[in-house]
């Protein structure tokens, strides 16, 4: 008799907005036009599945609009499994795409979005070890969130956090308490800058890690005079 329970497989879950222009990516627009911001989505999108495929077999992406399927099913190749983000807030949204990758059969699982471009191979392998003594493992970013939550089960708790916590710079201990409280080990990985804003964009743009097709698409835009 199997007591191992199924067999599962090591999985990246990308959490991604669809490249919608006036709706990403809104806090660059005094530096890029809603456009602009838009075809940055797309890029950074496109080099987050490429990072997530080639280092697991698994790759899914949970995307949101609803309406935006059309947009996210043609910028990523075949083999990438689909999910339609699910919920009110990002706490909610998160939960149900960990437990619909679990329930598929993913585990462990790296759950990541498409803000942090410096993100490597490196920094997933290191996830992935984490996770082989610790319940946990948080990438944190340098405003006070994380880049990379991983779970060797579907630790669901974790997102729980009050809905005005979100996208402020205590998600990070926030999040820290709940595995505390549930009992969770909890490895740490480096940390990160999110792309977020201009000044995010300044800094990352003097990164030699920083992808060259994203540093590109971050410097301001030339106008041409009347």
């Amino acid at each position: 008799m199997n007591t191992l329970g199924p067999q599962r497989t090591p999985a990246i879950l990308i959490m991604a907005k669809a490249p919608r222009p006036g709706l990403v990516k809104t806090r660059l627009h005094p530096l890029l036009s809603p456009l602009r911001c838009a075809d940055l989505q797309a890029e950074l999108i496109r080099h987050t599945v490429e990072l997530a495929t080639s280092h697991t077999p698994r790759t899914y992406l949970a995307y949101t609009p609803g309406e935006g399927g059309d947009a996210i099913s043609t910028a990523v190749p075949a083999g990438v499994r689909l999910l339609l983000q699910r919920g009110t807030h990002l706490g909610e949204r998160l939960a149900a795409a960990v437990a619909d990758a679990f329930a598929d059969g993913a585990g462990p699982l790296l759950v990541v979005g498409t803000d942090a471009p410096t993100l490597t191979g490196g920094h997933l392998t290191d996830a992935f070890t984490a996770l082989e003594s610790h319940d946990v493992a948080l990438g944190p970013a340098l405003d006070g969130g994380y880049h990379l939550i991983g779970l060797r089960a579907p630790h669901t708790c974790l997102f729980a956090l009050d809905p005005e916590v979100w996208s402020t710079d205590r998600v990070l201990t926030a999040t820290r308490a709940l595995a505390r409280d549930g009992g969770l080990s909890t490895g740490t990985l480096r940390p990160l800058r999110d792309l977020d804003t201009p000044a995010d964009a300044a800094a990352l743009l003097t990164d030699p890690v920083l992808p060259p097709r994203i540093a590109s698409l971050l410097r301001p835009e030339e106008t041409s005079c009347p």
